[in-house]
């Protein structure tokens, strides 16, 4: 069943990755593209064109897809005629970005009135060169659009040269900044949770609520990444976007409608109003870790600098814990907790919305536990729990929290998009709401970059945790100090 209805644009798709023998290419946005052609949601008329630097043939690349992509695509999925179709789809050219004639030979095979996507799987540090050589090439006109992947940038200065050379030749409208977590069904329905229930909006504030913590936890390493990751570091790689995009989600005002701008507006308010951090709120705030030798269930792995292409002397963090505020009066003096890292002891992704204890307890034994707590599971699960306080079965009036849990996979058993698809669509049909607009990403490198600055100032190398454990321990004393804990 397709959870969109199929696509209707009369005008022809030709869709051209940059990066398209990379791994993001084989593993997420082929297979991806074969979903959305699966259930009618690309346009009847479709040209994916991959570019490389390999001197493949078509017929190289067609088996390189059966090879690297085939194989992310789920069983119940796989359809034979619907696989043929697709291959069918697909072209492959020997591009060199330097390279004028092999972009040439580009504008050769695009259809001159279709809508153009370029996905710019690559570094960064070729987006500008990219677009620059696709406008010269004649290619870039009212109906194409761009697509970049994250990070964006290493820092400020470098996002706002990405921005202002991508902007030279492409519209803000026609730039889509992506982030696959925006493109999860669960973080999607965070919109509908908050402002389609007129429950939870009056207690959707300080003080009914004490604390929120965001945690996105990985068991993977850094794996053939290593070359990349060492130069960016889970600040950069992970908190810059992910997580800041969550917390804006969280935080947010009701927006006046759904349109992409007004969604976006309200997020960049919140980012402007994440408070900066010290010297001293660094020290104190913020966790960096680094993983070592351990176990992830029963397999033993190597620690971070025993990883292939990470120097000896790297300071690279593989973990954050921070504390941050946003001095709004909706969340004045409320912590936001956020947490990432790989090797951790379960892959997992969650909201955690504690709200506050009841201001006097007339039961013993309570404790001062927590009342009340909306843990909205993103990943590997799709779940919204609430816990509350009931009496325990027997004598007395002995409380037990339970939880009122709503299974997203039980309640809406059709197929679920995975978020590369979603997001697809989204730019195929020219939706912006669920892409980061260029004010967004400035701000959150604004936020963000003092605080890697003063790491470096700090001169403080990252703590030691075991792989297959929580992280740090300096982690936990983080929420310790407040009276909190890390929901696990």
């Amino acid at each position: 069943m397709s959870t969109h209805s199929p696509h209707t644009s009369a005008l022809p798709l030709d869709m051209m990755i940059f990066g398209g023998t990379g791994d993001l290419a084989a593993r997420k946005l082929l297979p991806a593209l074969y979903m959305a052609h699966l259930h009618g949601n690309l346009p009847q008329k479709t040209s994916i064109v991959a570019l490389g630097r390999q001197a493949y043939s078509r017929n190289d690349y067609i088996e390189f897809v059966e090879n690297m992509s085939r194989p992310f695509i789920g069983k119940m999925n796989f359809d034979e005629s619907a696989w043929a179709g697709f291959l069918g789809l697909l072209d492959y050219l020997c591009v060199d970005v330097i390279n004028d004639p092999d972009f040439t030979s580009l504008a050769r095979v695009s259809d001159a009135g279709a809508e153009r996507v370029f996905y710019l799987a690559t570094a960064p540090t070729l987006f500008t060169t990219i677009c620059d050589k696709l406008a010269a090439s004649g290619l870039v006109d009212a109906n194409s659009r761009v697509v970049l992947e994250k990070p964006l940038g290493r820092d400020s200065a470098s996002a706002a040269a990405i921005n202002d050379a991508v902007g030279r030749h492409f519209k803000e409208e026609q730039i889509y900044r992506i982030d696959h977590y925006l493109g999860k069904e669960t973080v999607q329905n965070l919109m509908v949770l908050r402002f389609g229930n007129s429950i939870f909006e009056p207690l959707w504030r300080a003080p009914t609520i004490s604390s929120v913590q965001i945690t996105v936890a990985e068991t993977v390493g850094v794996g053939s990444r290593a070359g990349f990751y060492d130069s960016t570091g889970a600040m950069r790689d992970m908190v810059q976007n992910h997580l800041l995009q969550l917390l804006c989600i969280i935080a947010m005002e009701p927006p006046v409608s759904l349109s992409p701008d007004a969604v976006r507006d309200e997020k960049l308010k919140v980012l402007r109003s994440l408070r900066k951090m010290s010297m001293a709120d660094i020290a104190r705030d913020t966790v960096r870790g680094r993983y070592g030798r351990g176990a992830i269930g029963a397999e033993e792995v190597i620690g971070y600098l025993d990883e292939a292409d990470v120097p000896e002397a790297s300071s690279t963090e593989t973990f954050v814990a921070l504390r941050a505020h946003v001095d709004t009066w909706r969340w004045a003096n409320v912590p936001f907790y956020l947490r990432t890292g790989k090797r951790m002891h379960k892959h997992s992704s969650r909201i955690v919305i504690e709200f506050t204890n009841p201001p006097f307890s007339i039961f013993p034994d309570s404790h001062g536990g927590i009342a009340n707590r909306l843990v909205i599971e993103l990943q590997p699960e799709e779940a919204i729990r609430f816990q509350i306080m009931s009496k325990q079965p027997g004598s007395g009036m002995q409380m037990h929290p339970v939880e009122l849990n709503l299974d997203l996979q039980s309640a809406f058993p059709q197929r679920r998009a995975e978020a590369y698809e979603r997001l697809l669509i989204d730019v195929v049909r020219g939706r912006l709401t669920h892409f980061m607009r260029r004010d967004e990403l400035e701000a959150a490198w604004d936020w963000v970059e003092p605080i890697i600055d003063g790491w470096s100032v700090l001169g403080e190398r990252p703590h030691a945790y075991a792989a297959g454990t929580c992280g740090p321990s300096a982690a936990a004393a983080l929420l310790a100090r407040d009276g909190f804990a890390w929901t696990e």
